[in-house]
């Protein structure tokens, strides 16, 4: 089980993926972030998964979560993550948009992130991170 955390955390893709087919090496910490209502939504991410769905049940499954749980309201995040990734380089790192969305979320929000995403590991600070 990962290590209790005060901060409230964003849950990458990856890590719902593993929740959602109840893998046991993820899903007791995701179930006891998710009734503490520390589990952060952000949108690109619930559209990633979205778009991953198989069936309309996934879809209402994920869409539930997508509507309980917090979010963060940010309407420059596009923007800040986009000046971001480019002052970092991330795109010649492997490092997409939507990684570059999670870490600016994560920093101007004083929260962090759980991924299983070695790219996005290794361009996070460890106090970014989720251990």
């Amino acid at each position: 089980m990962k290590a209790k955390s005060t901060k409230k955390i964003i849950v990458d893709t990856s890590i719902w993926i593993e929740f959602l087919k109840k893998n046991p090496k993820i899903f007791p910490s995701m179930q006891i972030l998710l009734e503490k209502n520390n589990a952060i939504a952000l949108e690109c991410i619930f559209g990633e998964l979205l778009q991953g769905a198989r069936s309309e049940r996934e879809r209402k499954v994920i869409l539930s979560y997508w509507q309980y749980l917090p979010k963060i309201e940010d309407t420059s995040i596009w923007i800040n993550a986009g000046i971001y990734s480019g002052k970092n380089k991330l795109i010649s790192k492997g490092v997409g948009l939507i990684d570059s969305v999670i870490i600016t979320a994560a920093i101007n929000n004083g929260l962090i992130v759980w991924t299983l995403d070695k790219k996005l590991q290794s361009i996070m600070t460890d106090e970014l991170k989720y251990q």
